[in-house]
């Protein structure tokens, strides 16, 4: 990690933190960020709209949202990207920028190919663009990381986030809005010739993003190697079907959706273990499934990566130094405290992943949905990019890792405002203040992660390192919050059979006897043991951020000891 990062950095005024949102790589961002959250939004939501429109069947619309899957997958082909130049383009304007530009227009084709389609005609077609869309805006995003790291310096880093971060949601918003609005009007095939159209936005930023720093090609050692194209052929087929084949496993945890690898056994001829796979999809102990399927994705991917055992072949080495090297070097760098930190990146989020059942619990309160949408989706968007913006402020001024911190702390103190709410009758002022403060803590700490996982990838692994960083952050979450629902549930029933949560039952039906009122039609159980089953759950859900919080002041700790040995290295000087 670079001094810039250390955890006891040069305190900067408020007024010089703020100006850091008014250079140009930060405006830059908010463009590259609306290129970004608009294809991603137009082919993951959208067009599911078209599809129902078109008298598509759920089923079909569900399968076509796994194509967000793909930006799951995308550490795979980072290497490549760090590694390839684009030929032409790259002399012109760089690596990273190449890249971008390049991604902009295949994803300019892929949604202008999708505008000239007809759902109920060229379904296959469709999936094709869809795929080729979700490819190029995955790979683009890839390059967007690694741009902005290798732009900017870490203080810089959280500013870069919160830009990219709002042109992101103001895409969400564009994406999510527009194309309907044109559609009722004009029809689908011209909405999305017109969202093409937008990406022009991307295009601009790019062609006005100034050129990264030099950028840093990691050698591949394959000297001494014997060529032997025959049996490289075969080798790098059969590492392919292997890394193919642990990719669409670990796609299929992460997602808890096994459609497409139940798809791919029916395809090549299995359809027992089809079967028995979507059978352990959906049963009982399908998180354990889910952990499982995670665990052996990771392990075929490492095994098509491995070298052969007493032998050097340029498939092995290549595959090695590609996706096992980017790691070897973060140890390398940061040796034990690798472990924690990992450890940190994976559970920082998981306070606000589990909460994946608001809405439910807003209409179980009692609000309606025009209410719920005015709030949660208006108000509580403002509130997060405000929280956004906040986080890269507290980054430059105070330092990345006492924003960090922060974070972990506003995290699960924000949760327990559901609390809060649950035991108040129907009051939009409660509503407001807990969705309002829940969505400034989320983007914050948001946006500190990012710029966190920025600052410890370093040059010639740049885009490889921050696509696994970004990977791993969202396995533990995903993964916990598929129980969120089971929690709630649970703890309602033990409620109301009397056990160890009668005394919270009796305190919540005397504090809201009026709430939850639904509960025994809904869930089948009283309305105070509902309330029971939420009040627990969102104190469960602040505890998980207890291991967050501690990890970052334990890897705080280790950052500013390494910082001040390595002042007393340097003489004592306490430069930055």
């Amino acid at each position: 990690m670079s001094t810039d990062s250390a955890a006891a950095p040069r305190t900067r005024t408020f007024l010089s933190a703020l100006g850091v949102y008014a250079e140009r790589p930060s405006l830059v961002m908010v463009a590259l960020g609306f290129s970004s959250g608009l294809p991603y939004f137009l082919v993951f939501d959208t067009l599911s709209a078209w599809f129902r429109a078109s008298g598509l069947s759920l089923e079909v619309i569900g399968f076509f949202s796994l194509v967000t899957l793909i930006s799951t997958f995308k550490f795979l082909w980072a290497p490549f990207i760090d590694r390839t130049e684009v030929p032409v383009l790259t002399p012109w304007l760089g690596h990273r920028r190449a890249w971008m530009l390049l991604c902009q227009v295949a994803i300019i084709a892929g949604l202008w190919l999708l505008a000239g389609s007809d759902p109920t005609r060229s379904l296959g077609r469709i999936a094709v663009f869809a795929f080729l869309v979700g490819f190029s805006y995955s790979t683009q995003d890839i390059a967007i990381d690694a741009w902005r790291i290798e732009s900017a310096g870490v203080s810089k880093q959280g500013a870069m986030a919160a830009a990219y971060q709002w042109g992101y949601r103001v895409a969400i918003i564009v994406a999510g809005a527009v194309p309907l609005l044109l559609a009722q009007s004009y029809g689908w095939n011209f909405a999305y010739a017109v969202m093409a159209a937008l990406m022009a936005v991307g295009v601009a930023g790019v062609l006005a993003a100034p050129r990264e720093q030099r950028h840093t090609i990691r050698p591949i050692q394959t000297e001494g190697i014997q060529p032997a194209p025959a049996r490289d052929a075969v080798e790098w087929v059969l590492r392919l079907v292997v890394l193919g084949a642990g990719a669409l496993v670990l796609g299929s945890g992460l997602a808890a959706n096994a459609g497409v690898l139940g798809r791919v056994l029916g395809a090549i001829g299995a359809p027992g273990p089809r079967d028995a796979v979507l059978a352990a999809w959906s049963s009982g102990a399908r998180v354990w499934v889910h952990l499982a399927a995670i665990v052996i994705g990771i392990g075929l991917i490492v095994v098509a990566a491995m070298p052969l055992p007493g032998a050097r072949t340029r498939p092995g080495v290549y595959l090695s130094s590609a996706l096992a090297d980017p790691l070897r070097d973060f140890f390398s760098r940061y040796g034990p405290a690798g472990g924690l930190i990992l450890a940190l990146i994976c559970l920082y989020r998981v306070p606000d992943f589990v909460l994946n059942i608001m809405n439910p619990f807003y209409l179980d309160l009692g609000y309606t949905l025009v209410e719920i949408a005015e709030v949660r989706k208006i108000f509580g968007v403002v509130m997060t990019m405000f929280g956004v913006f906040a986080g890269g402020v507290a980054v430059a001024r105070y330092g990345l890792m006492r924003a960090m911190v922060i974070g972990a702390l506003a995290g699960p103190l924000s949760n327990l405002l559901f609390i809060w709410l649950a035991l108040q009758e129907h009051n939009l002022f409660v509503l407001f203040a807990a969705i309002g403060l829940d969505n400034v803590a989320g983007g914050f700490a948001g946006t500190c992660l990012i710029a966190y996982m920025s600052s410890l990838t370093s040059a010639g692994f740049t885009a490889t390192q921050y696509a696994l960083f970004s990977s791993f952050y969202a396995i533990p979450g995903r993964l916990i919050a598929s129980q969120s629902g089971r929690i709630v549930e649970a703890a309602a029933r033990l409620a109301d059979a009397g056990g160890v949560l009668a005394g919270v039952k009796a305190f919540v039906a005397s504090e809201a006897p009026q709430n939850f009122a639904a509960a025994l039609q809904r869930s089948g159980v009283t309305p105070a043991a509902l309330g029971t089953g939420y009040v627990v759950f969102f104190a469960y859900s602040a505890m998980l951020g207890v291991f967050a919080i501690v990890l970052s002041i334990a890897v705080e700790r280790r950052q500013r000891e390494r910082t001040e040995a390595d002042r007393g290295g340097d003489g004592g000087t306490g430069e930055d």
